[in-house]
């Protein structure tokens, strides 16, 4: 089947043009002139696009504004997001990527390269839709009431793992919070099979710098924030130790894991320079953060 692709414009023949190039390389393809337009025709849609493409400078809603509605949104917040724009200033373009855009090309652009991106970002969002099936069975087993965003009485259902990689036994749960996880499968079998998963997008050799990975469990309604890195450790082969720091909640949308990653990041920092960390301080960090409305 062919993918859906939403581009969202307010230069119609930058719009018409765009629209032709994908046409032609076989893809469907649906349009709006400014991120209002756009939300209207998300709404009327009986399929969810499997990737936006949005220019930044627009009347009416902006694609910022547009992006934003679009992550807040439980039905369309898990949809590649790509920013296309004239704006190509380093404050720019360090905003779309802090806000958690997938990728951001800037005008005039070149056909190769802006096909390349989309490729890559619909064979990354088919590889985690095959995670997701991969995970069913670990994952069947949660029993586990989950709504659309978290409330205090779900904190208990907040789950934060550190695993290393181990040569000899492959991926080893470090430390855990809660103590007692409320999943009713052992936590230490959700962390083995989540590395797995997670290493089979890029392959574990290649994960050389810290990686984050937000996954959504279908046939829960729940979400994963994997964050991969790695320290030089010239005990082990490849002289690199990795590890996974990882986070399951009932809901995470993407302008919490900006934050999250921000504070993973932090106690990755702490591990690769051997200094002690409260796994149970940052457990309560980041649910604060979860259950505060963003």
């Amino acid at each position: 089947m062919n993918e859906l692709i939403l581009v969202v414009d307010d230069e119609i023949d930058i719009l018409e043009n765009i629209k032709l190039l994908l046409e032609i390389n076989n893809y469907k393809v649906i349009t709006a002139n400014n991120g209002l337009e756009a939300l209207e025709v998300l709404s009327k849609l009986d399929e969810n696009p499997d990737l936006i493409v949005s220019d930044i400078s627009m009347d009416e809603m902006d694609g910022y504004e547009f992006f934003k509605e679009v992550s807040n949104n439980p039905n369309w917040y898990h949809t590649p997001f790509i920013f296309l724009s004239g704006l190509s200033g380093p404050k720019d373009i360090r905003l779309g990527k802090l806000l958690g855009v997938d990728d951001y090309l800037t005008k005039p652009f070149n056909n190769a390269d802006l096909l390349a991106i989309i490729s890559g970002k619909l064979r990354r969002k088919k590889r985690t839709e095959t995670i997701n099936e991969d995970l069913k069975d670990i994952l069947d087993s949660y029993k586990i009431d989950v709504s659309s965003s978290i409330s205090e009485n779900q904190k208990d259902f907040v789950n934060i793992l550190y695993v290393v990689w181990d040569d000899k036994i492959g991926p080893n749960l470090e430390n855990s919070y809660p103590k007692k996880s409320k999943l009713s499968k052992p936590i230490q079998d959700i962390g083995t099979q989540l590395y797995h998963s997670i290493a089979s997008i890029y392959g574990q050799e290649n994960i050389v710098e810290s990686t984050g990975f937000l996954l959504r469990i279908e046939n829960i309604k729940s979400e994963a924030y994997i964050f991969y890195d790695s320290y030089h450790d010239s005990s082990v082969r490849g002289r690199e130790r990795r590890y996974m720091l990882a986070l399951l909640a009932p809901r995470i949308n993407y302008f919490q894991t900006i934050k999250l990653r921000k504070i993973l990041s932090e106690i990755s920092k702490k591990i690769k320079e051997k200094k002690d960390w409260d796994i149970k301080d940052y457990w309560e960090k980041i649910t604060d953060l979860l259950t505060y409305a963003s």
